[in-house]
């Protein structure tokens, strides 16, 4: 039995109702003694109990080795505190972050809730991190952690204190200091959680992010471009103009929605309030179906020519098929791993290993869009 599904969460989110963000320090905490003690009987525990290694789940994508196709989404290592531990928890890469030039604090709180009924989170954390800086250092200090292990993303965010007309230059600093460190880069203008950052989305100023990130980017990493689930197809396909345009690695598709509709929940213990009523972006299940209908159309409009990873919603091997056949070469999870504990990855990977066969495939590769290579009659 999975003690952590069936007795741990429940007595966490519903019995004692732990705030979320308090458990959420502890845990990152834990995970940062754990990082600095690899050779640990811990960590040896974890590798065997969490991690499943096939050859057959292993990909090579914008120069980068997979060991699999689950990777943790950014938001929950946020200072990359814990950067040395994600490979002995079964991920096949990590996403650090978000991270800002300027050390910010966020919001005020409250500022993250749990939605049990709609297996769902509520976040308006608002970037809270320790700045670049820090992270560089830090992510420096412990490089010989990090060595021959899984792929290592750094997600960029725009300062809170940065006017939008300076932004380009805000996100051009952060890249500067964390260039060397990172695998790849994330270019993150679709957090509802920072006053006007949606509105980078829009063709002309994010074209002037990635042409100075580009310049600056001579050893060529791997550079995304993070969207959110709510704009329109018209919007979409202008970043997959410029996608195209600025030579980017690919599409992470989607961050949360600030959409309420279909939510269970009506009332948030912590506020008192509605969704409805209270400012930020939804996460988990109720993403799931808009973000696997945004993978699917970057699919078909670039002819699998753009690398997605899709996130938003995945709970199971069932969810992680759906955005890999509709269009994901990777997918990234964070608030189904919270709901679900850490047993989900290693379960996704024995999940998909089953479709493969199911499927008459041989590797993930094959089954990247296979929605989309399918007839239909």
């Amino acid at each position: 039995m999975d003690i952590y599904k069936f007795a741990i969460s429940p007595l966490l989110f519903n019995v004692v109702k732990t705030e979320p963000e308090w458990l959420h320090q502890q845990t990152i905490r834990s995970f940062n003694w754990l990082s600095q003690t690899p050779s640990s009987w811990v960590n040896q525990r974890l590798k065997k109990s969490l991690c499943l290694y096939d050859s057959r789940l292993e990909q090579n994508l914008f120069g980068l080795n997979f060991p699999n196709p689950v990777g943790l989404a950014a938001g929950f290592d946020k200072d990359g505190v814990a950067a040395g531990i994600w490979s002995n928890l079964g991920f096949g890469f990590a996403e650090l972050g978000t991270v800002t030039f300027h050390a910010q604090p966020g919001n005020p709180h409250p500022r993250l809730f749990r939605l049990p009924l709609d297996k769902a989170a509520l976040n308006r954390m608002g970037f809270n991190n320790s700045g670049a800086a820090v992270m560089a250092a830090r992510l420096k200090q412990r490089k010989h952690e990090l060595i021959g292990s899984i792929p290592i993303g750094i997600n960029l965010g725009k300062s809170k204190i940065t006017p939008l007309e300076a932004a380009a230059q805000d996100y051009l600093d952060s890249f500067r200091l964390l260039k060397d460190l990172g695998d790849y880069f994330v270019v993150n203008v679709s957090s509802p959680n920072t006053p006007g950052l949606r509105s980078l989305q829009d063709a002309s100023m994010l074209s002037a992010i990635l042409d100075l990130l580009q310049q600056e980017n001579t050893t060529q990493k791997p550079i995304f471009v993070k969207i959110a689930p709510d704009l329109s197809w018209e919007a979409i396909a202008d970043i997959i103009t410029l996608a195209k345009t600025y030579q980017l690695a690919g599409i992470i598709a989607t961050n949360t929605t600030i959409s309420r509709d279909g939510l269970k929940t009506q009332v948030i213990d912590q506020t008192g309030k509605s969704p409805q009523e209270e400012t930020g972006g939804i996460s988990g299940k109720p993403l799931r179906d808009r973000s696997t209908e945004v993978i699917r159309f970057i699919w078909q409009q670039t002819q699998g020519q753009i690398p997605i990873i899709g996130v938003g919603g995945i709970f199971s091997s069932e969810d992680a098929w759906e955005k890999i056949t509709a269009g994901a070469s990777l997918i990234q999870v964070y608030t189904g791993w919270i709901y679900e504990g850490p047993m989900m990855v290693r379960q996704i990977l024995a999940g998909l290993l089953s479709k493969l066969e199911q499927s008459g495939l041989n590797s993930i590769n094959e089954a990247v869009g296979l929605q989309t290579k399918i007839p239909k009659f």
